[in-house]
């Protein structure tokens, strides 16, 4: 298959979204960038939207159910950090980067969610110390690229300050930049969660979230100036893309509440659960309901008569109750027994105490015990796109695509590559491609 492009820079803006586009067509770079390339600001995202399963989706071409990315965490009941799904094995399938290394190219991936230990010549994967003995310097290190990340930390890494924003996304663009002008990837994948950050701690209209958009236009400025000296410039496709939108929300829904109270969750003394039949996983703005034992007749009986009261009444905060069949149809993890959709105004937490339903303050989002906006809510939600921009290289400019899916970018991506993915749940958008 012949390639349209030498260089593809895939630079995420986690959180993203199709309200964001104003805003972009007057910031200096971002203005100049979209009036040269092809777009859609209507792109849809997967179920739950959530960032793991989103940029899974986005290297894969497939949608949760099938590259086993259903979310960001492990069902770990009562752990207050469960364990992400940081690590490549947990993608079902091929992805765009692991064919681009056996086709012979050199890749790179700053912060690309599910990428540690990945095969990657340049990796700096998104993983953090989630254990009191645990160090994040070595950690990283030793799930990726350690002479890369040595180099980077060396040169940059007074610039971070631990995960806080927005002194980790200055990091990032830092390494990025280096990384263009003195490797040269042939496939680059950048992520970064400014903006996202911003959105849940101070809502989605919030001054913060709005500097980190400004942010983000001079990162993007800087990048494409590495690539003008690197001299990979026009032989170099860019794609500027989000994984989701967010809404805002102010109260928080605790279903494991209620399941404890039920006898279906059990705690010892010190509130560490020791034994549970039923589970709600939290992706935000949507949870899975998981049932330990499948043939548990009574605990199923139990919580969907629970479900079905609380549904009655909107101040519960469940817009809508799908079983597992209709998740996986979603392209959602197909093996829960319920999926909930939170109500506009709500989203879920995996807490097992307090209330059933607790007032969101600004306060408990500033010290990161709950949120102001938040994502994973169904796609089938009304203004919740993401968007998708493209411009250089293979790409054909000016042209306007009305609705595309996440699934469709991976493909796309491929074919800019000369490569194949083989059979996805995406296609290819050759509209977009200088064919």
């Amino acid at each position: 298959m012949t390639k349209l492009t030498d260089h593809l820079i895939v630079i995420s803006f986690d959180c993203l979204s199709e309200h964001d586009v104003p805003l972009l067509r007057e910031l200096p770079n971002f203005k100049a960038f979209i009036e040269k390339s092809s777009y859609c600001t209507k792109v849809e995202t997967i179920y739950p939207s959530v960032t793991y399963p989103c940029h899974a989706t986005i290297v894969t071409g497939n949608f949760p159910n099938r590259h086993g990315i259903v979310n960001n965490t492990f069902i770990q009941p009562g752990r207050i950090s469960p364990d992400w799904y940081w690590h490549r094995r947990h993608i079902r399938g091929t992805t765009l980067y692991d064919e681009a290394k056996k086709a012979g190219m050199k890749t790179a991936a700053l912060l690309w969610p599910v990428t540690a230990k990945a095969d990657i010549d340049y990796n700096m994967p998104e993983i953090f110390a989630n254990r009191r003995w645990h160090h994040q310097i070595p950690v990283s290190l030793f799930n990726g690229s350690p002479l890369y990340q040595l180099e980077m930390n060396s040169k940059f890494g007074h610039i971070r300050k631990g995960l806080s924003q927005p002194e980790l996304d200055d990091f990032v663009l830092a390494a990025t930049v280096e990384t263009i002008k003195r490797k040269k990837p042939d496939l680059m994948l950048v992520h970064f969660v400014d903006l996202d950050s911003q959105r849940h701690m101070h809502g989605f209209s919030s001054k913060e979230a709005q500097d980190a958009l400004y942010r983000h236009d001079q990162r993007l400025g800087k990048i494409l100036d590495a690539t003008k000296e690197a001299g990979i410039f026009e032989n170099t496709t860019f794609v500027l893309l989000g994984d989701h939108s967010a809404l805002d929300e102010s109260k928080v829904v605790k279903l494991n509440v209620l399941l404890k109270e039920l006898g279906l969750i059990h705690v010892n003394g010190a509130g560490k659960v020791t034994e549970w039949k039923a589970y709600c996983k939290s992706c935000d703005g949507s949870a899975y309901i998981y049932v330990n034992k499948e043939n548990d007749i009574d605990t199923k009986k139990t919580v969907t008569e629970l479900l079905s009261k609380l549904l009655l009444d909107q101040s519960n905060g469940i817009e809508k109750i799908i079983t597992g069949q209709e998740a996986n149809r979603m392209g959602a993890d197909g093996t829960v027994f319920k999926m909930l959709e939170a109500a506009r105004g709500f989203y879920f937490s995996e807490a097992l105490d307090g209330a059933y339903i607790e007032d969101v303050s600004e306060q408990d989002a500033l010290s990161k015990k709950y949120t102001l906006a938040c994502h994973g809510y169904s796609p089938e939600k009304a203004d919740y796109h993401t968007v998708f921009f493209a411009a250089g290289k293979g790409i054909r400019p000016g042209i306007s695509v009305r609705s595309m899916h996440l699934v469709d970018e991976g493909p796309t991506f491929a074919r800019l590559l000369g490569l194949d993915l083989g059979d996805t749940d995406g296609r290819v958008i050759e509209d977009l491609l200088d064919l």
